[in-house]
């Protein structure tokens, strides 16, 4: 696939504007490289899923009251986020408040510069390439180093991640070794000679890449993936150690958080310590977690931790997306990937297709939400889906991904109101969809009237034979990559009528 530029740190500089996703999964799926890549991985992750879940008696439970938890959050989250404000100060942190990208990265690069250093170390965090934060730092004169390995492959490899959970999924492990030899020194420790695609000397020489940054840095950045709002703790889950590193080593950490992360009581973490780590890396429990309230011991005593903390909550479309009483499901969303894992469509397509930081079905109602329907890959995501619904079955917090996809269309074909930075605002429909709106204008009309439909049903069973193997006009895009189903002998409405009205031996 066409990658975008990149800077000098091999961080790639974003497009301003994405294709629209069937263009960008035409080309994805002609790469076969690309797709047995994807193939693989996938089909494994999920089946250590499935077997890590099949485990739990109480599983359908965990996930009923992960869902109960978050909803319950996301309709008091006003209270719950100035509880957490006012935790975190108590605690000797201090919290910022971010509108949007643009002010988060300013908040997170004066921060920065006013340590007086010019690089920091990254812990894996979607909300910091959400909002763009490595090339806002570079801007700044800033290095941003990620320590994930997956991140560090996209970083060195001029990339993008292409999965929430293994960013470099779209990788094998020939090609990460050719990474890893051409590009590692260019950022520092180059890669051992003769390093071949072993998966333990790769790793080996990502951990000795990494350790003169971890020893060196004097400010880590990173994400969370919970907040708790009575205490003020932050909560970080990772399988490497790497971010273990970068939240305690260096003296100065800045954690930047959408603010749907929140839950109430620390008692709530239960639950999705139970469930994010069998449904992302089907683990039975997180290999490290860290929590941290405020500051750690002064660096000078006998503990450890930075000497100074910073949160930066971070919206960025979040409220918006929380006044839609369908859409705000997407806010439940504990970075998973399952849903991801199970999708038909992106184990074809990548990624990349998806144009941002959330691929796959969550991101097909997450990005449209947090940035709106104008672009061409935004109104083009909530048709990213074939509706099989595998991606609800899985997640681990009940979101209801083809309801809000269908809800999704109805919004970019019709248009209709929508929250727009805090104020209720009605959009146009989006351009292209004008064969759509004839077709639901259509069905409306006759699903209004039984005995047309009635009638109309039995006309069609008549005339079966007639099926055309193509649509006309329009519908023929459609039937260029489906097959037109069969019609029935009887419609449903007649053989219930007739099974009803037949007497029973």
């Amino acid at each position: 696939m066409t990658r975008p530029p990149v800077t000098h740190l091999g961080m790639p500089a974003l497009p301003t504007a994405f294709p629209a996703f069937p263009t960008a999964a035409r080309e994805a799926v002609r790469d076969e490289v690309l797709r047995g890549n994807l193939r693989h991985a996938t089909h494994t992750i999920r089946d250590k899923r499935a077997r890590a879940v099949a485990e739990l008696s109480d599983w359908d439970r965990l996930r009923a009251a992960g869902k109960a938890v978050k909803d319950h959050t996301l309709r008091r989250l006003d209270q719950y986020l100035l509880q957490l404000e006012a935790a975190v100060t108590a605690a000797g942190g201090t919290v910022h408040w971010a509108v949007d990208a643009d002010e988060a990265n300013r908040i997170v690069t004066d921060l920065v510069l006013a340590t007086g250093e010019r690089e920091v170390v990254k812990v894996k965090s979607m909300a910091t390439q959400e909002i763009g934060l490595n090339e806002a730092l570079e801007a700044a004169g800033i290095a941003a180093y990620e320590t994930d390995l997956a991140e560090l492959i996209v970083q060195l490899g001029n990339d993008r991640p292409s999965h929430i959970l293994v960013p470099a999924i779209h990788r094998n492990r020939g090609e990460i070794r050719d990474i890893f030899r051409t590009e590692m020194g260019r950022l520092g420790r180059p890669a051992p000679e003769g390093l071949g695609d072993d998966p333990r000397e790769l790793a080996e020489a990502a951990r000795l890449h990494l350790r003169e940054k971890f020893l060196r840095a004097k400010v880590a950045v990173s994400g969370a993936n919970f907040m708790v709002a009575e205490t003020g703790t932050m909560v970080v889950l990772e399988s490497e150690g790497n971010g273990r590193m970068c939240l305690t080593l260096p003296d100065t950490l800045i954690s930047v958080v959408g603010i749907e992360k929140v839950v109430p009581t620390f008692r709530d973490l239960e639950i999705f310590l139970q469930t994010l780590p069998r449904s992302s890396t089907a683990e039975r429990m997180n290999p490290y977690t860290t929590m941290w309230t405020g500051l750690g011991p002064s660096k000078g005593a006998d503990g450890d931790g930075p000497s100074a903390f910073h949160l930066v909550l971070l919206d960025n479309g979040r409220t918006d997306t929380l006044a839609d009483e369908t859409g705000r499901q997407a806010l439940r969303c504990i970075r998973c990937s399952a849903c991801l894992n199970v999708c038909p469509v992106y184990e074809r397509a990548g990624g990349h297709a998806y144009g941002s930081v959330y691929p796959g079905p969550i991101g097909a109602i997450l990005s449209p939400q947090l940035r709106g329907t104008g672009s061409d890959i935004d109104a083009s995501l909530p048709y990213a889906s074939t509706l099989c619904g595998a991606c609800y079955d899985v997640c681990p917090v009940a979101i209801d991904i083809p309801e809000v996809l269908v809800h999704l269309r109805e919004r970019v074909a019709q248009g209709g109101p929508v929250t727009r930075d805090g104020v209720r605002v009605r959009i146009r429909p989006v351009r292209g969809h004008t064969a759509q709106r004839a077709a639901l204008r259509a069905a409306r009309l006759l699903l209004d009237r039984p005995g047309a439909l009635r009638a109309g049903e039995r006309l069609l069973s008549r005339a079966r034979r007639l099926r055309p193997r193509r649509l006309p006009g329009p519908g023929r895009a459609w039937t260029d990559t489906r097959e037109l189903p069969d019609v029935p002998a009887e419609s449903f409405r007649d053989w219930w009528t007739r099974e009803r009205e037949t007497p029973k031996p």
